[in-house]
């Protein structure tokens, strides 16, 4: 009980109070540590203080970066914004497009932005296709466009758009430049001699590959530091690098490196009504250089699905050559070099994304471009590739709903069970950077903008003017107009010497690269390299 009793007994006063004291103590510091903390990092904020806090990343001053992109030295950098941030802007409706190069809607390129990197083509398309083409490769990075046209792309009211756009150059198919390529030096050559005097695609690969040796004086004129070569229904796909940009992607490229390969994946239709595939199309089929061995000759036939081979077209990719002494077209796939053998790496990760048969009305555009017979025999002088002849014999035959019918067997991917079969073991890839890319673009009207002010440059008499004099001044059909088939029977024997390409002793040449097919495998399951 004395226990007890003595248990019971109240605590001395003093001994409450310095429990009490405690108490107080410990609540102020929890009240007091948070506070310092918040004034201490307002303190760092209002000094513009070295916090490198991530989010940053989208506040209202680098909003106009797309997401993924960090800062680096390769971004433009300095570039602010007094527009608040808001969803608007997720959404892709702001007034100001989100992209790491982008300047007043025109993309104009500082000078100190390295490496630059140019691109060429030949093309017949509209501006429903150059631009979304253009203006996305001028995200990733490439300032400088050489556009040799011809058809719809030469018409006045498309040239007149693509000649307003800065960093463009177009380069008309008149009777000069059919008179200057006629004394290249490639016709005294042997590397380009097979593809001569053939028409349709053989006819268009010599005049690709004249083309881009022109094309090679304008890059060094234009400080342009690598140069490739793209049709207008391919997409770079800087894959790989430290942030989406083919700047980085070449900068980071050794410098004893003169070309490097871009292996290409095949569009994957999964409609047969596509209208804009660049805004449509996100699955793609994976090149061989970019899946292990067994799985792509494991899935081949599932893969192929009847069709001639593993791709419909071609499967040997597109390449980037640095600019420099001797160097030559090697074909519209390859460049070489006069005086060495290019020293040339290819990529792992990084391709060229061919949107290849992606519209159905691209069955009968091929076939109208093209005066062969629809004969077996006959398509072969026209066509490289199998798939090509079947489907110019298809469309020049067969009715339209027949067609259509082979189309949707051959082209689209219809079998949502195989398409998810082929996305699990890595066949089929989704790839949604370059459709994001040119929604944004077209949604901050861009393309709308570019085509307004080329329209507003001129009044409607100076307009109508220069449709005569462009009209007078260049030749696109007509019995004026050359062939690349017949250009080099008009030669001299001694060919003409330019500032790239200096006159050497005649050597022979290995063939050009022309469009291959993937490795394929027979009945019998042997391995053949196409």
């Amino acid at each position: 009980m004395a226990g007890l009793h003595t248990s019971l007994r109240p605590q001395p006063p003093s001994s409450a109070a310095n429990n009490h004291f405690f108490i107080v103590k410990l609540l102020l510091l929890l009240t007091i540590l948070p506070l310092s903390l918040s004034l201490f990092a307002f303190f760092l904020q209002w000094r513009g203080g070295g916090v490198d806090d991530p989010i940053s990343r989208w506040s209202p001053d680098e909003s106009h970066k797309f997401p993924g992109m960090d800062s680096s030295p390769l971004s433009t950098g300095g570039y602010s914004s007094s527009h608040s941030f808001d969803c608007s802007m997720l959404l892709g409706h702001s007034n100001t497009a989100s992209f790491p190069y982008y300047r007043d809607r025109k993309f104009k390129f500082d000078s100190d932005l390295k490496p630059k990197i140019c691109i060429t083509t030949s093309t017949s398309a509209g501006l429903e296709q150059i631009l979304p083409w253009m203006f996305y490769h001028k995200v990733i990075g490439v300032s400088t466009f050489f556009l040799f046209v011809e058809g719809k792309a030469a018409s006045p009211a498309v040239s007149k758009v693509l000649e307003s756009i800065s960093g463009v150059k177009v380069i008309y198919r008149t009777r000069e430049l059919e008179e200057q390529q006629a004394k290249s030096r490639i016709w005294n050559e042997t590397w380009l001699s097979s593809f001569f005097y053939k028409p349709c695609n053989y006819e268009l690969f010599v005049k690709q590959s004249l083309n881009m040796e022109i094309a090679i004086v304008m890059a060094r004129d234009a400080g342009a530091e690598w140069i490739i070569h793209l049709d207008t229904d391919e997409l770079l796909h800087p894959a790989g690098a430290r942030e989406y940009s083919l700047r980085q992607l070449l900068i980071d490229v050794p410098g004893n490196v003169d070309m490097v390969i871009f292996p290409n994946y095949e569009s994957s239709i999964e409609r047969d009504d596509i209208k804009e595939p660049f805004t449509e199309i996100s699955m793609f089929k994976k090149n061989y250089d970019h899946l292990m061995k067994d799985t792509y000759f494991g899935m081949y036939k599932e893969a192929t699905r009847g069709n001639p081979n593993y791709f419909l077209t071609y499967g040997n990719g597109k390449s980037a050559a640095r600019v420099q002494d001797h160097l030559r077209p090697n074909g519209a796939h390859r460049w070489h070099n006069y005086m060495k053998t290019p020293n040339e790496i290819k990529l792992e990760e990084a391709a060229v994304l061919h949107y290849t048969y992606s519209k159905f009305s691209d069955l009968t555009s091929r076939r109208d471009r093209c005066g062969c017979k629809p004969t077996k025999e006959d398509v072969k002088r026209c066509f490289m590739l199998e798939f090509d002849r079947s489907a110019f014999i298809i469309a020049s035959t067969a009715t339209e709903e027949e067609m259509l019918n082979w189309y949707r067997e051959h082209v689209v991917w219809t079998d949502r069970t195989l398409n998810l079969k082929l996305l699990r073991k890595g066949i089929l890839a989704r790839i949604y950077a370059p459709m994001t890319i040119i929604q944004g673009l077209r949604e901050s009207g861009v393309f709308g903008d570019v085509i307004a002010s080329a329209q507003g440059s001129l009044s409607k008499d100076k307009f109508l003017a220069s449709i005569d004099s462009s009209n007078s001044s260049r030749t696109t059909s007509g019995s004026e107009s050359f062939s690349s088939r017949k250009i080099g029977r008009n030669i001299e024997s001694q060919a003409t010497a330019r500032r790239t390409l200096e006159i050497i002793p005649f050597a022979p040449h290995e063939p050009a690269v022309q469009p291959l097919s993937p490795p394929i495998m027979d009945d019998d399951h042997l391995i053949i390299e196409a």
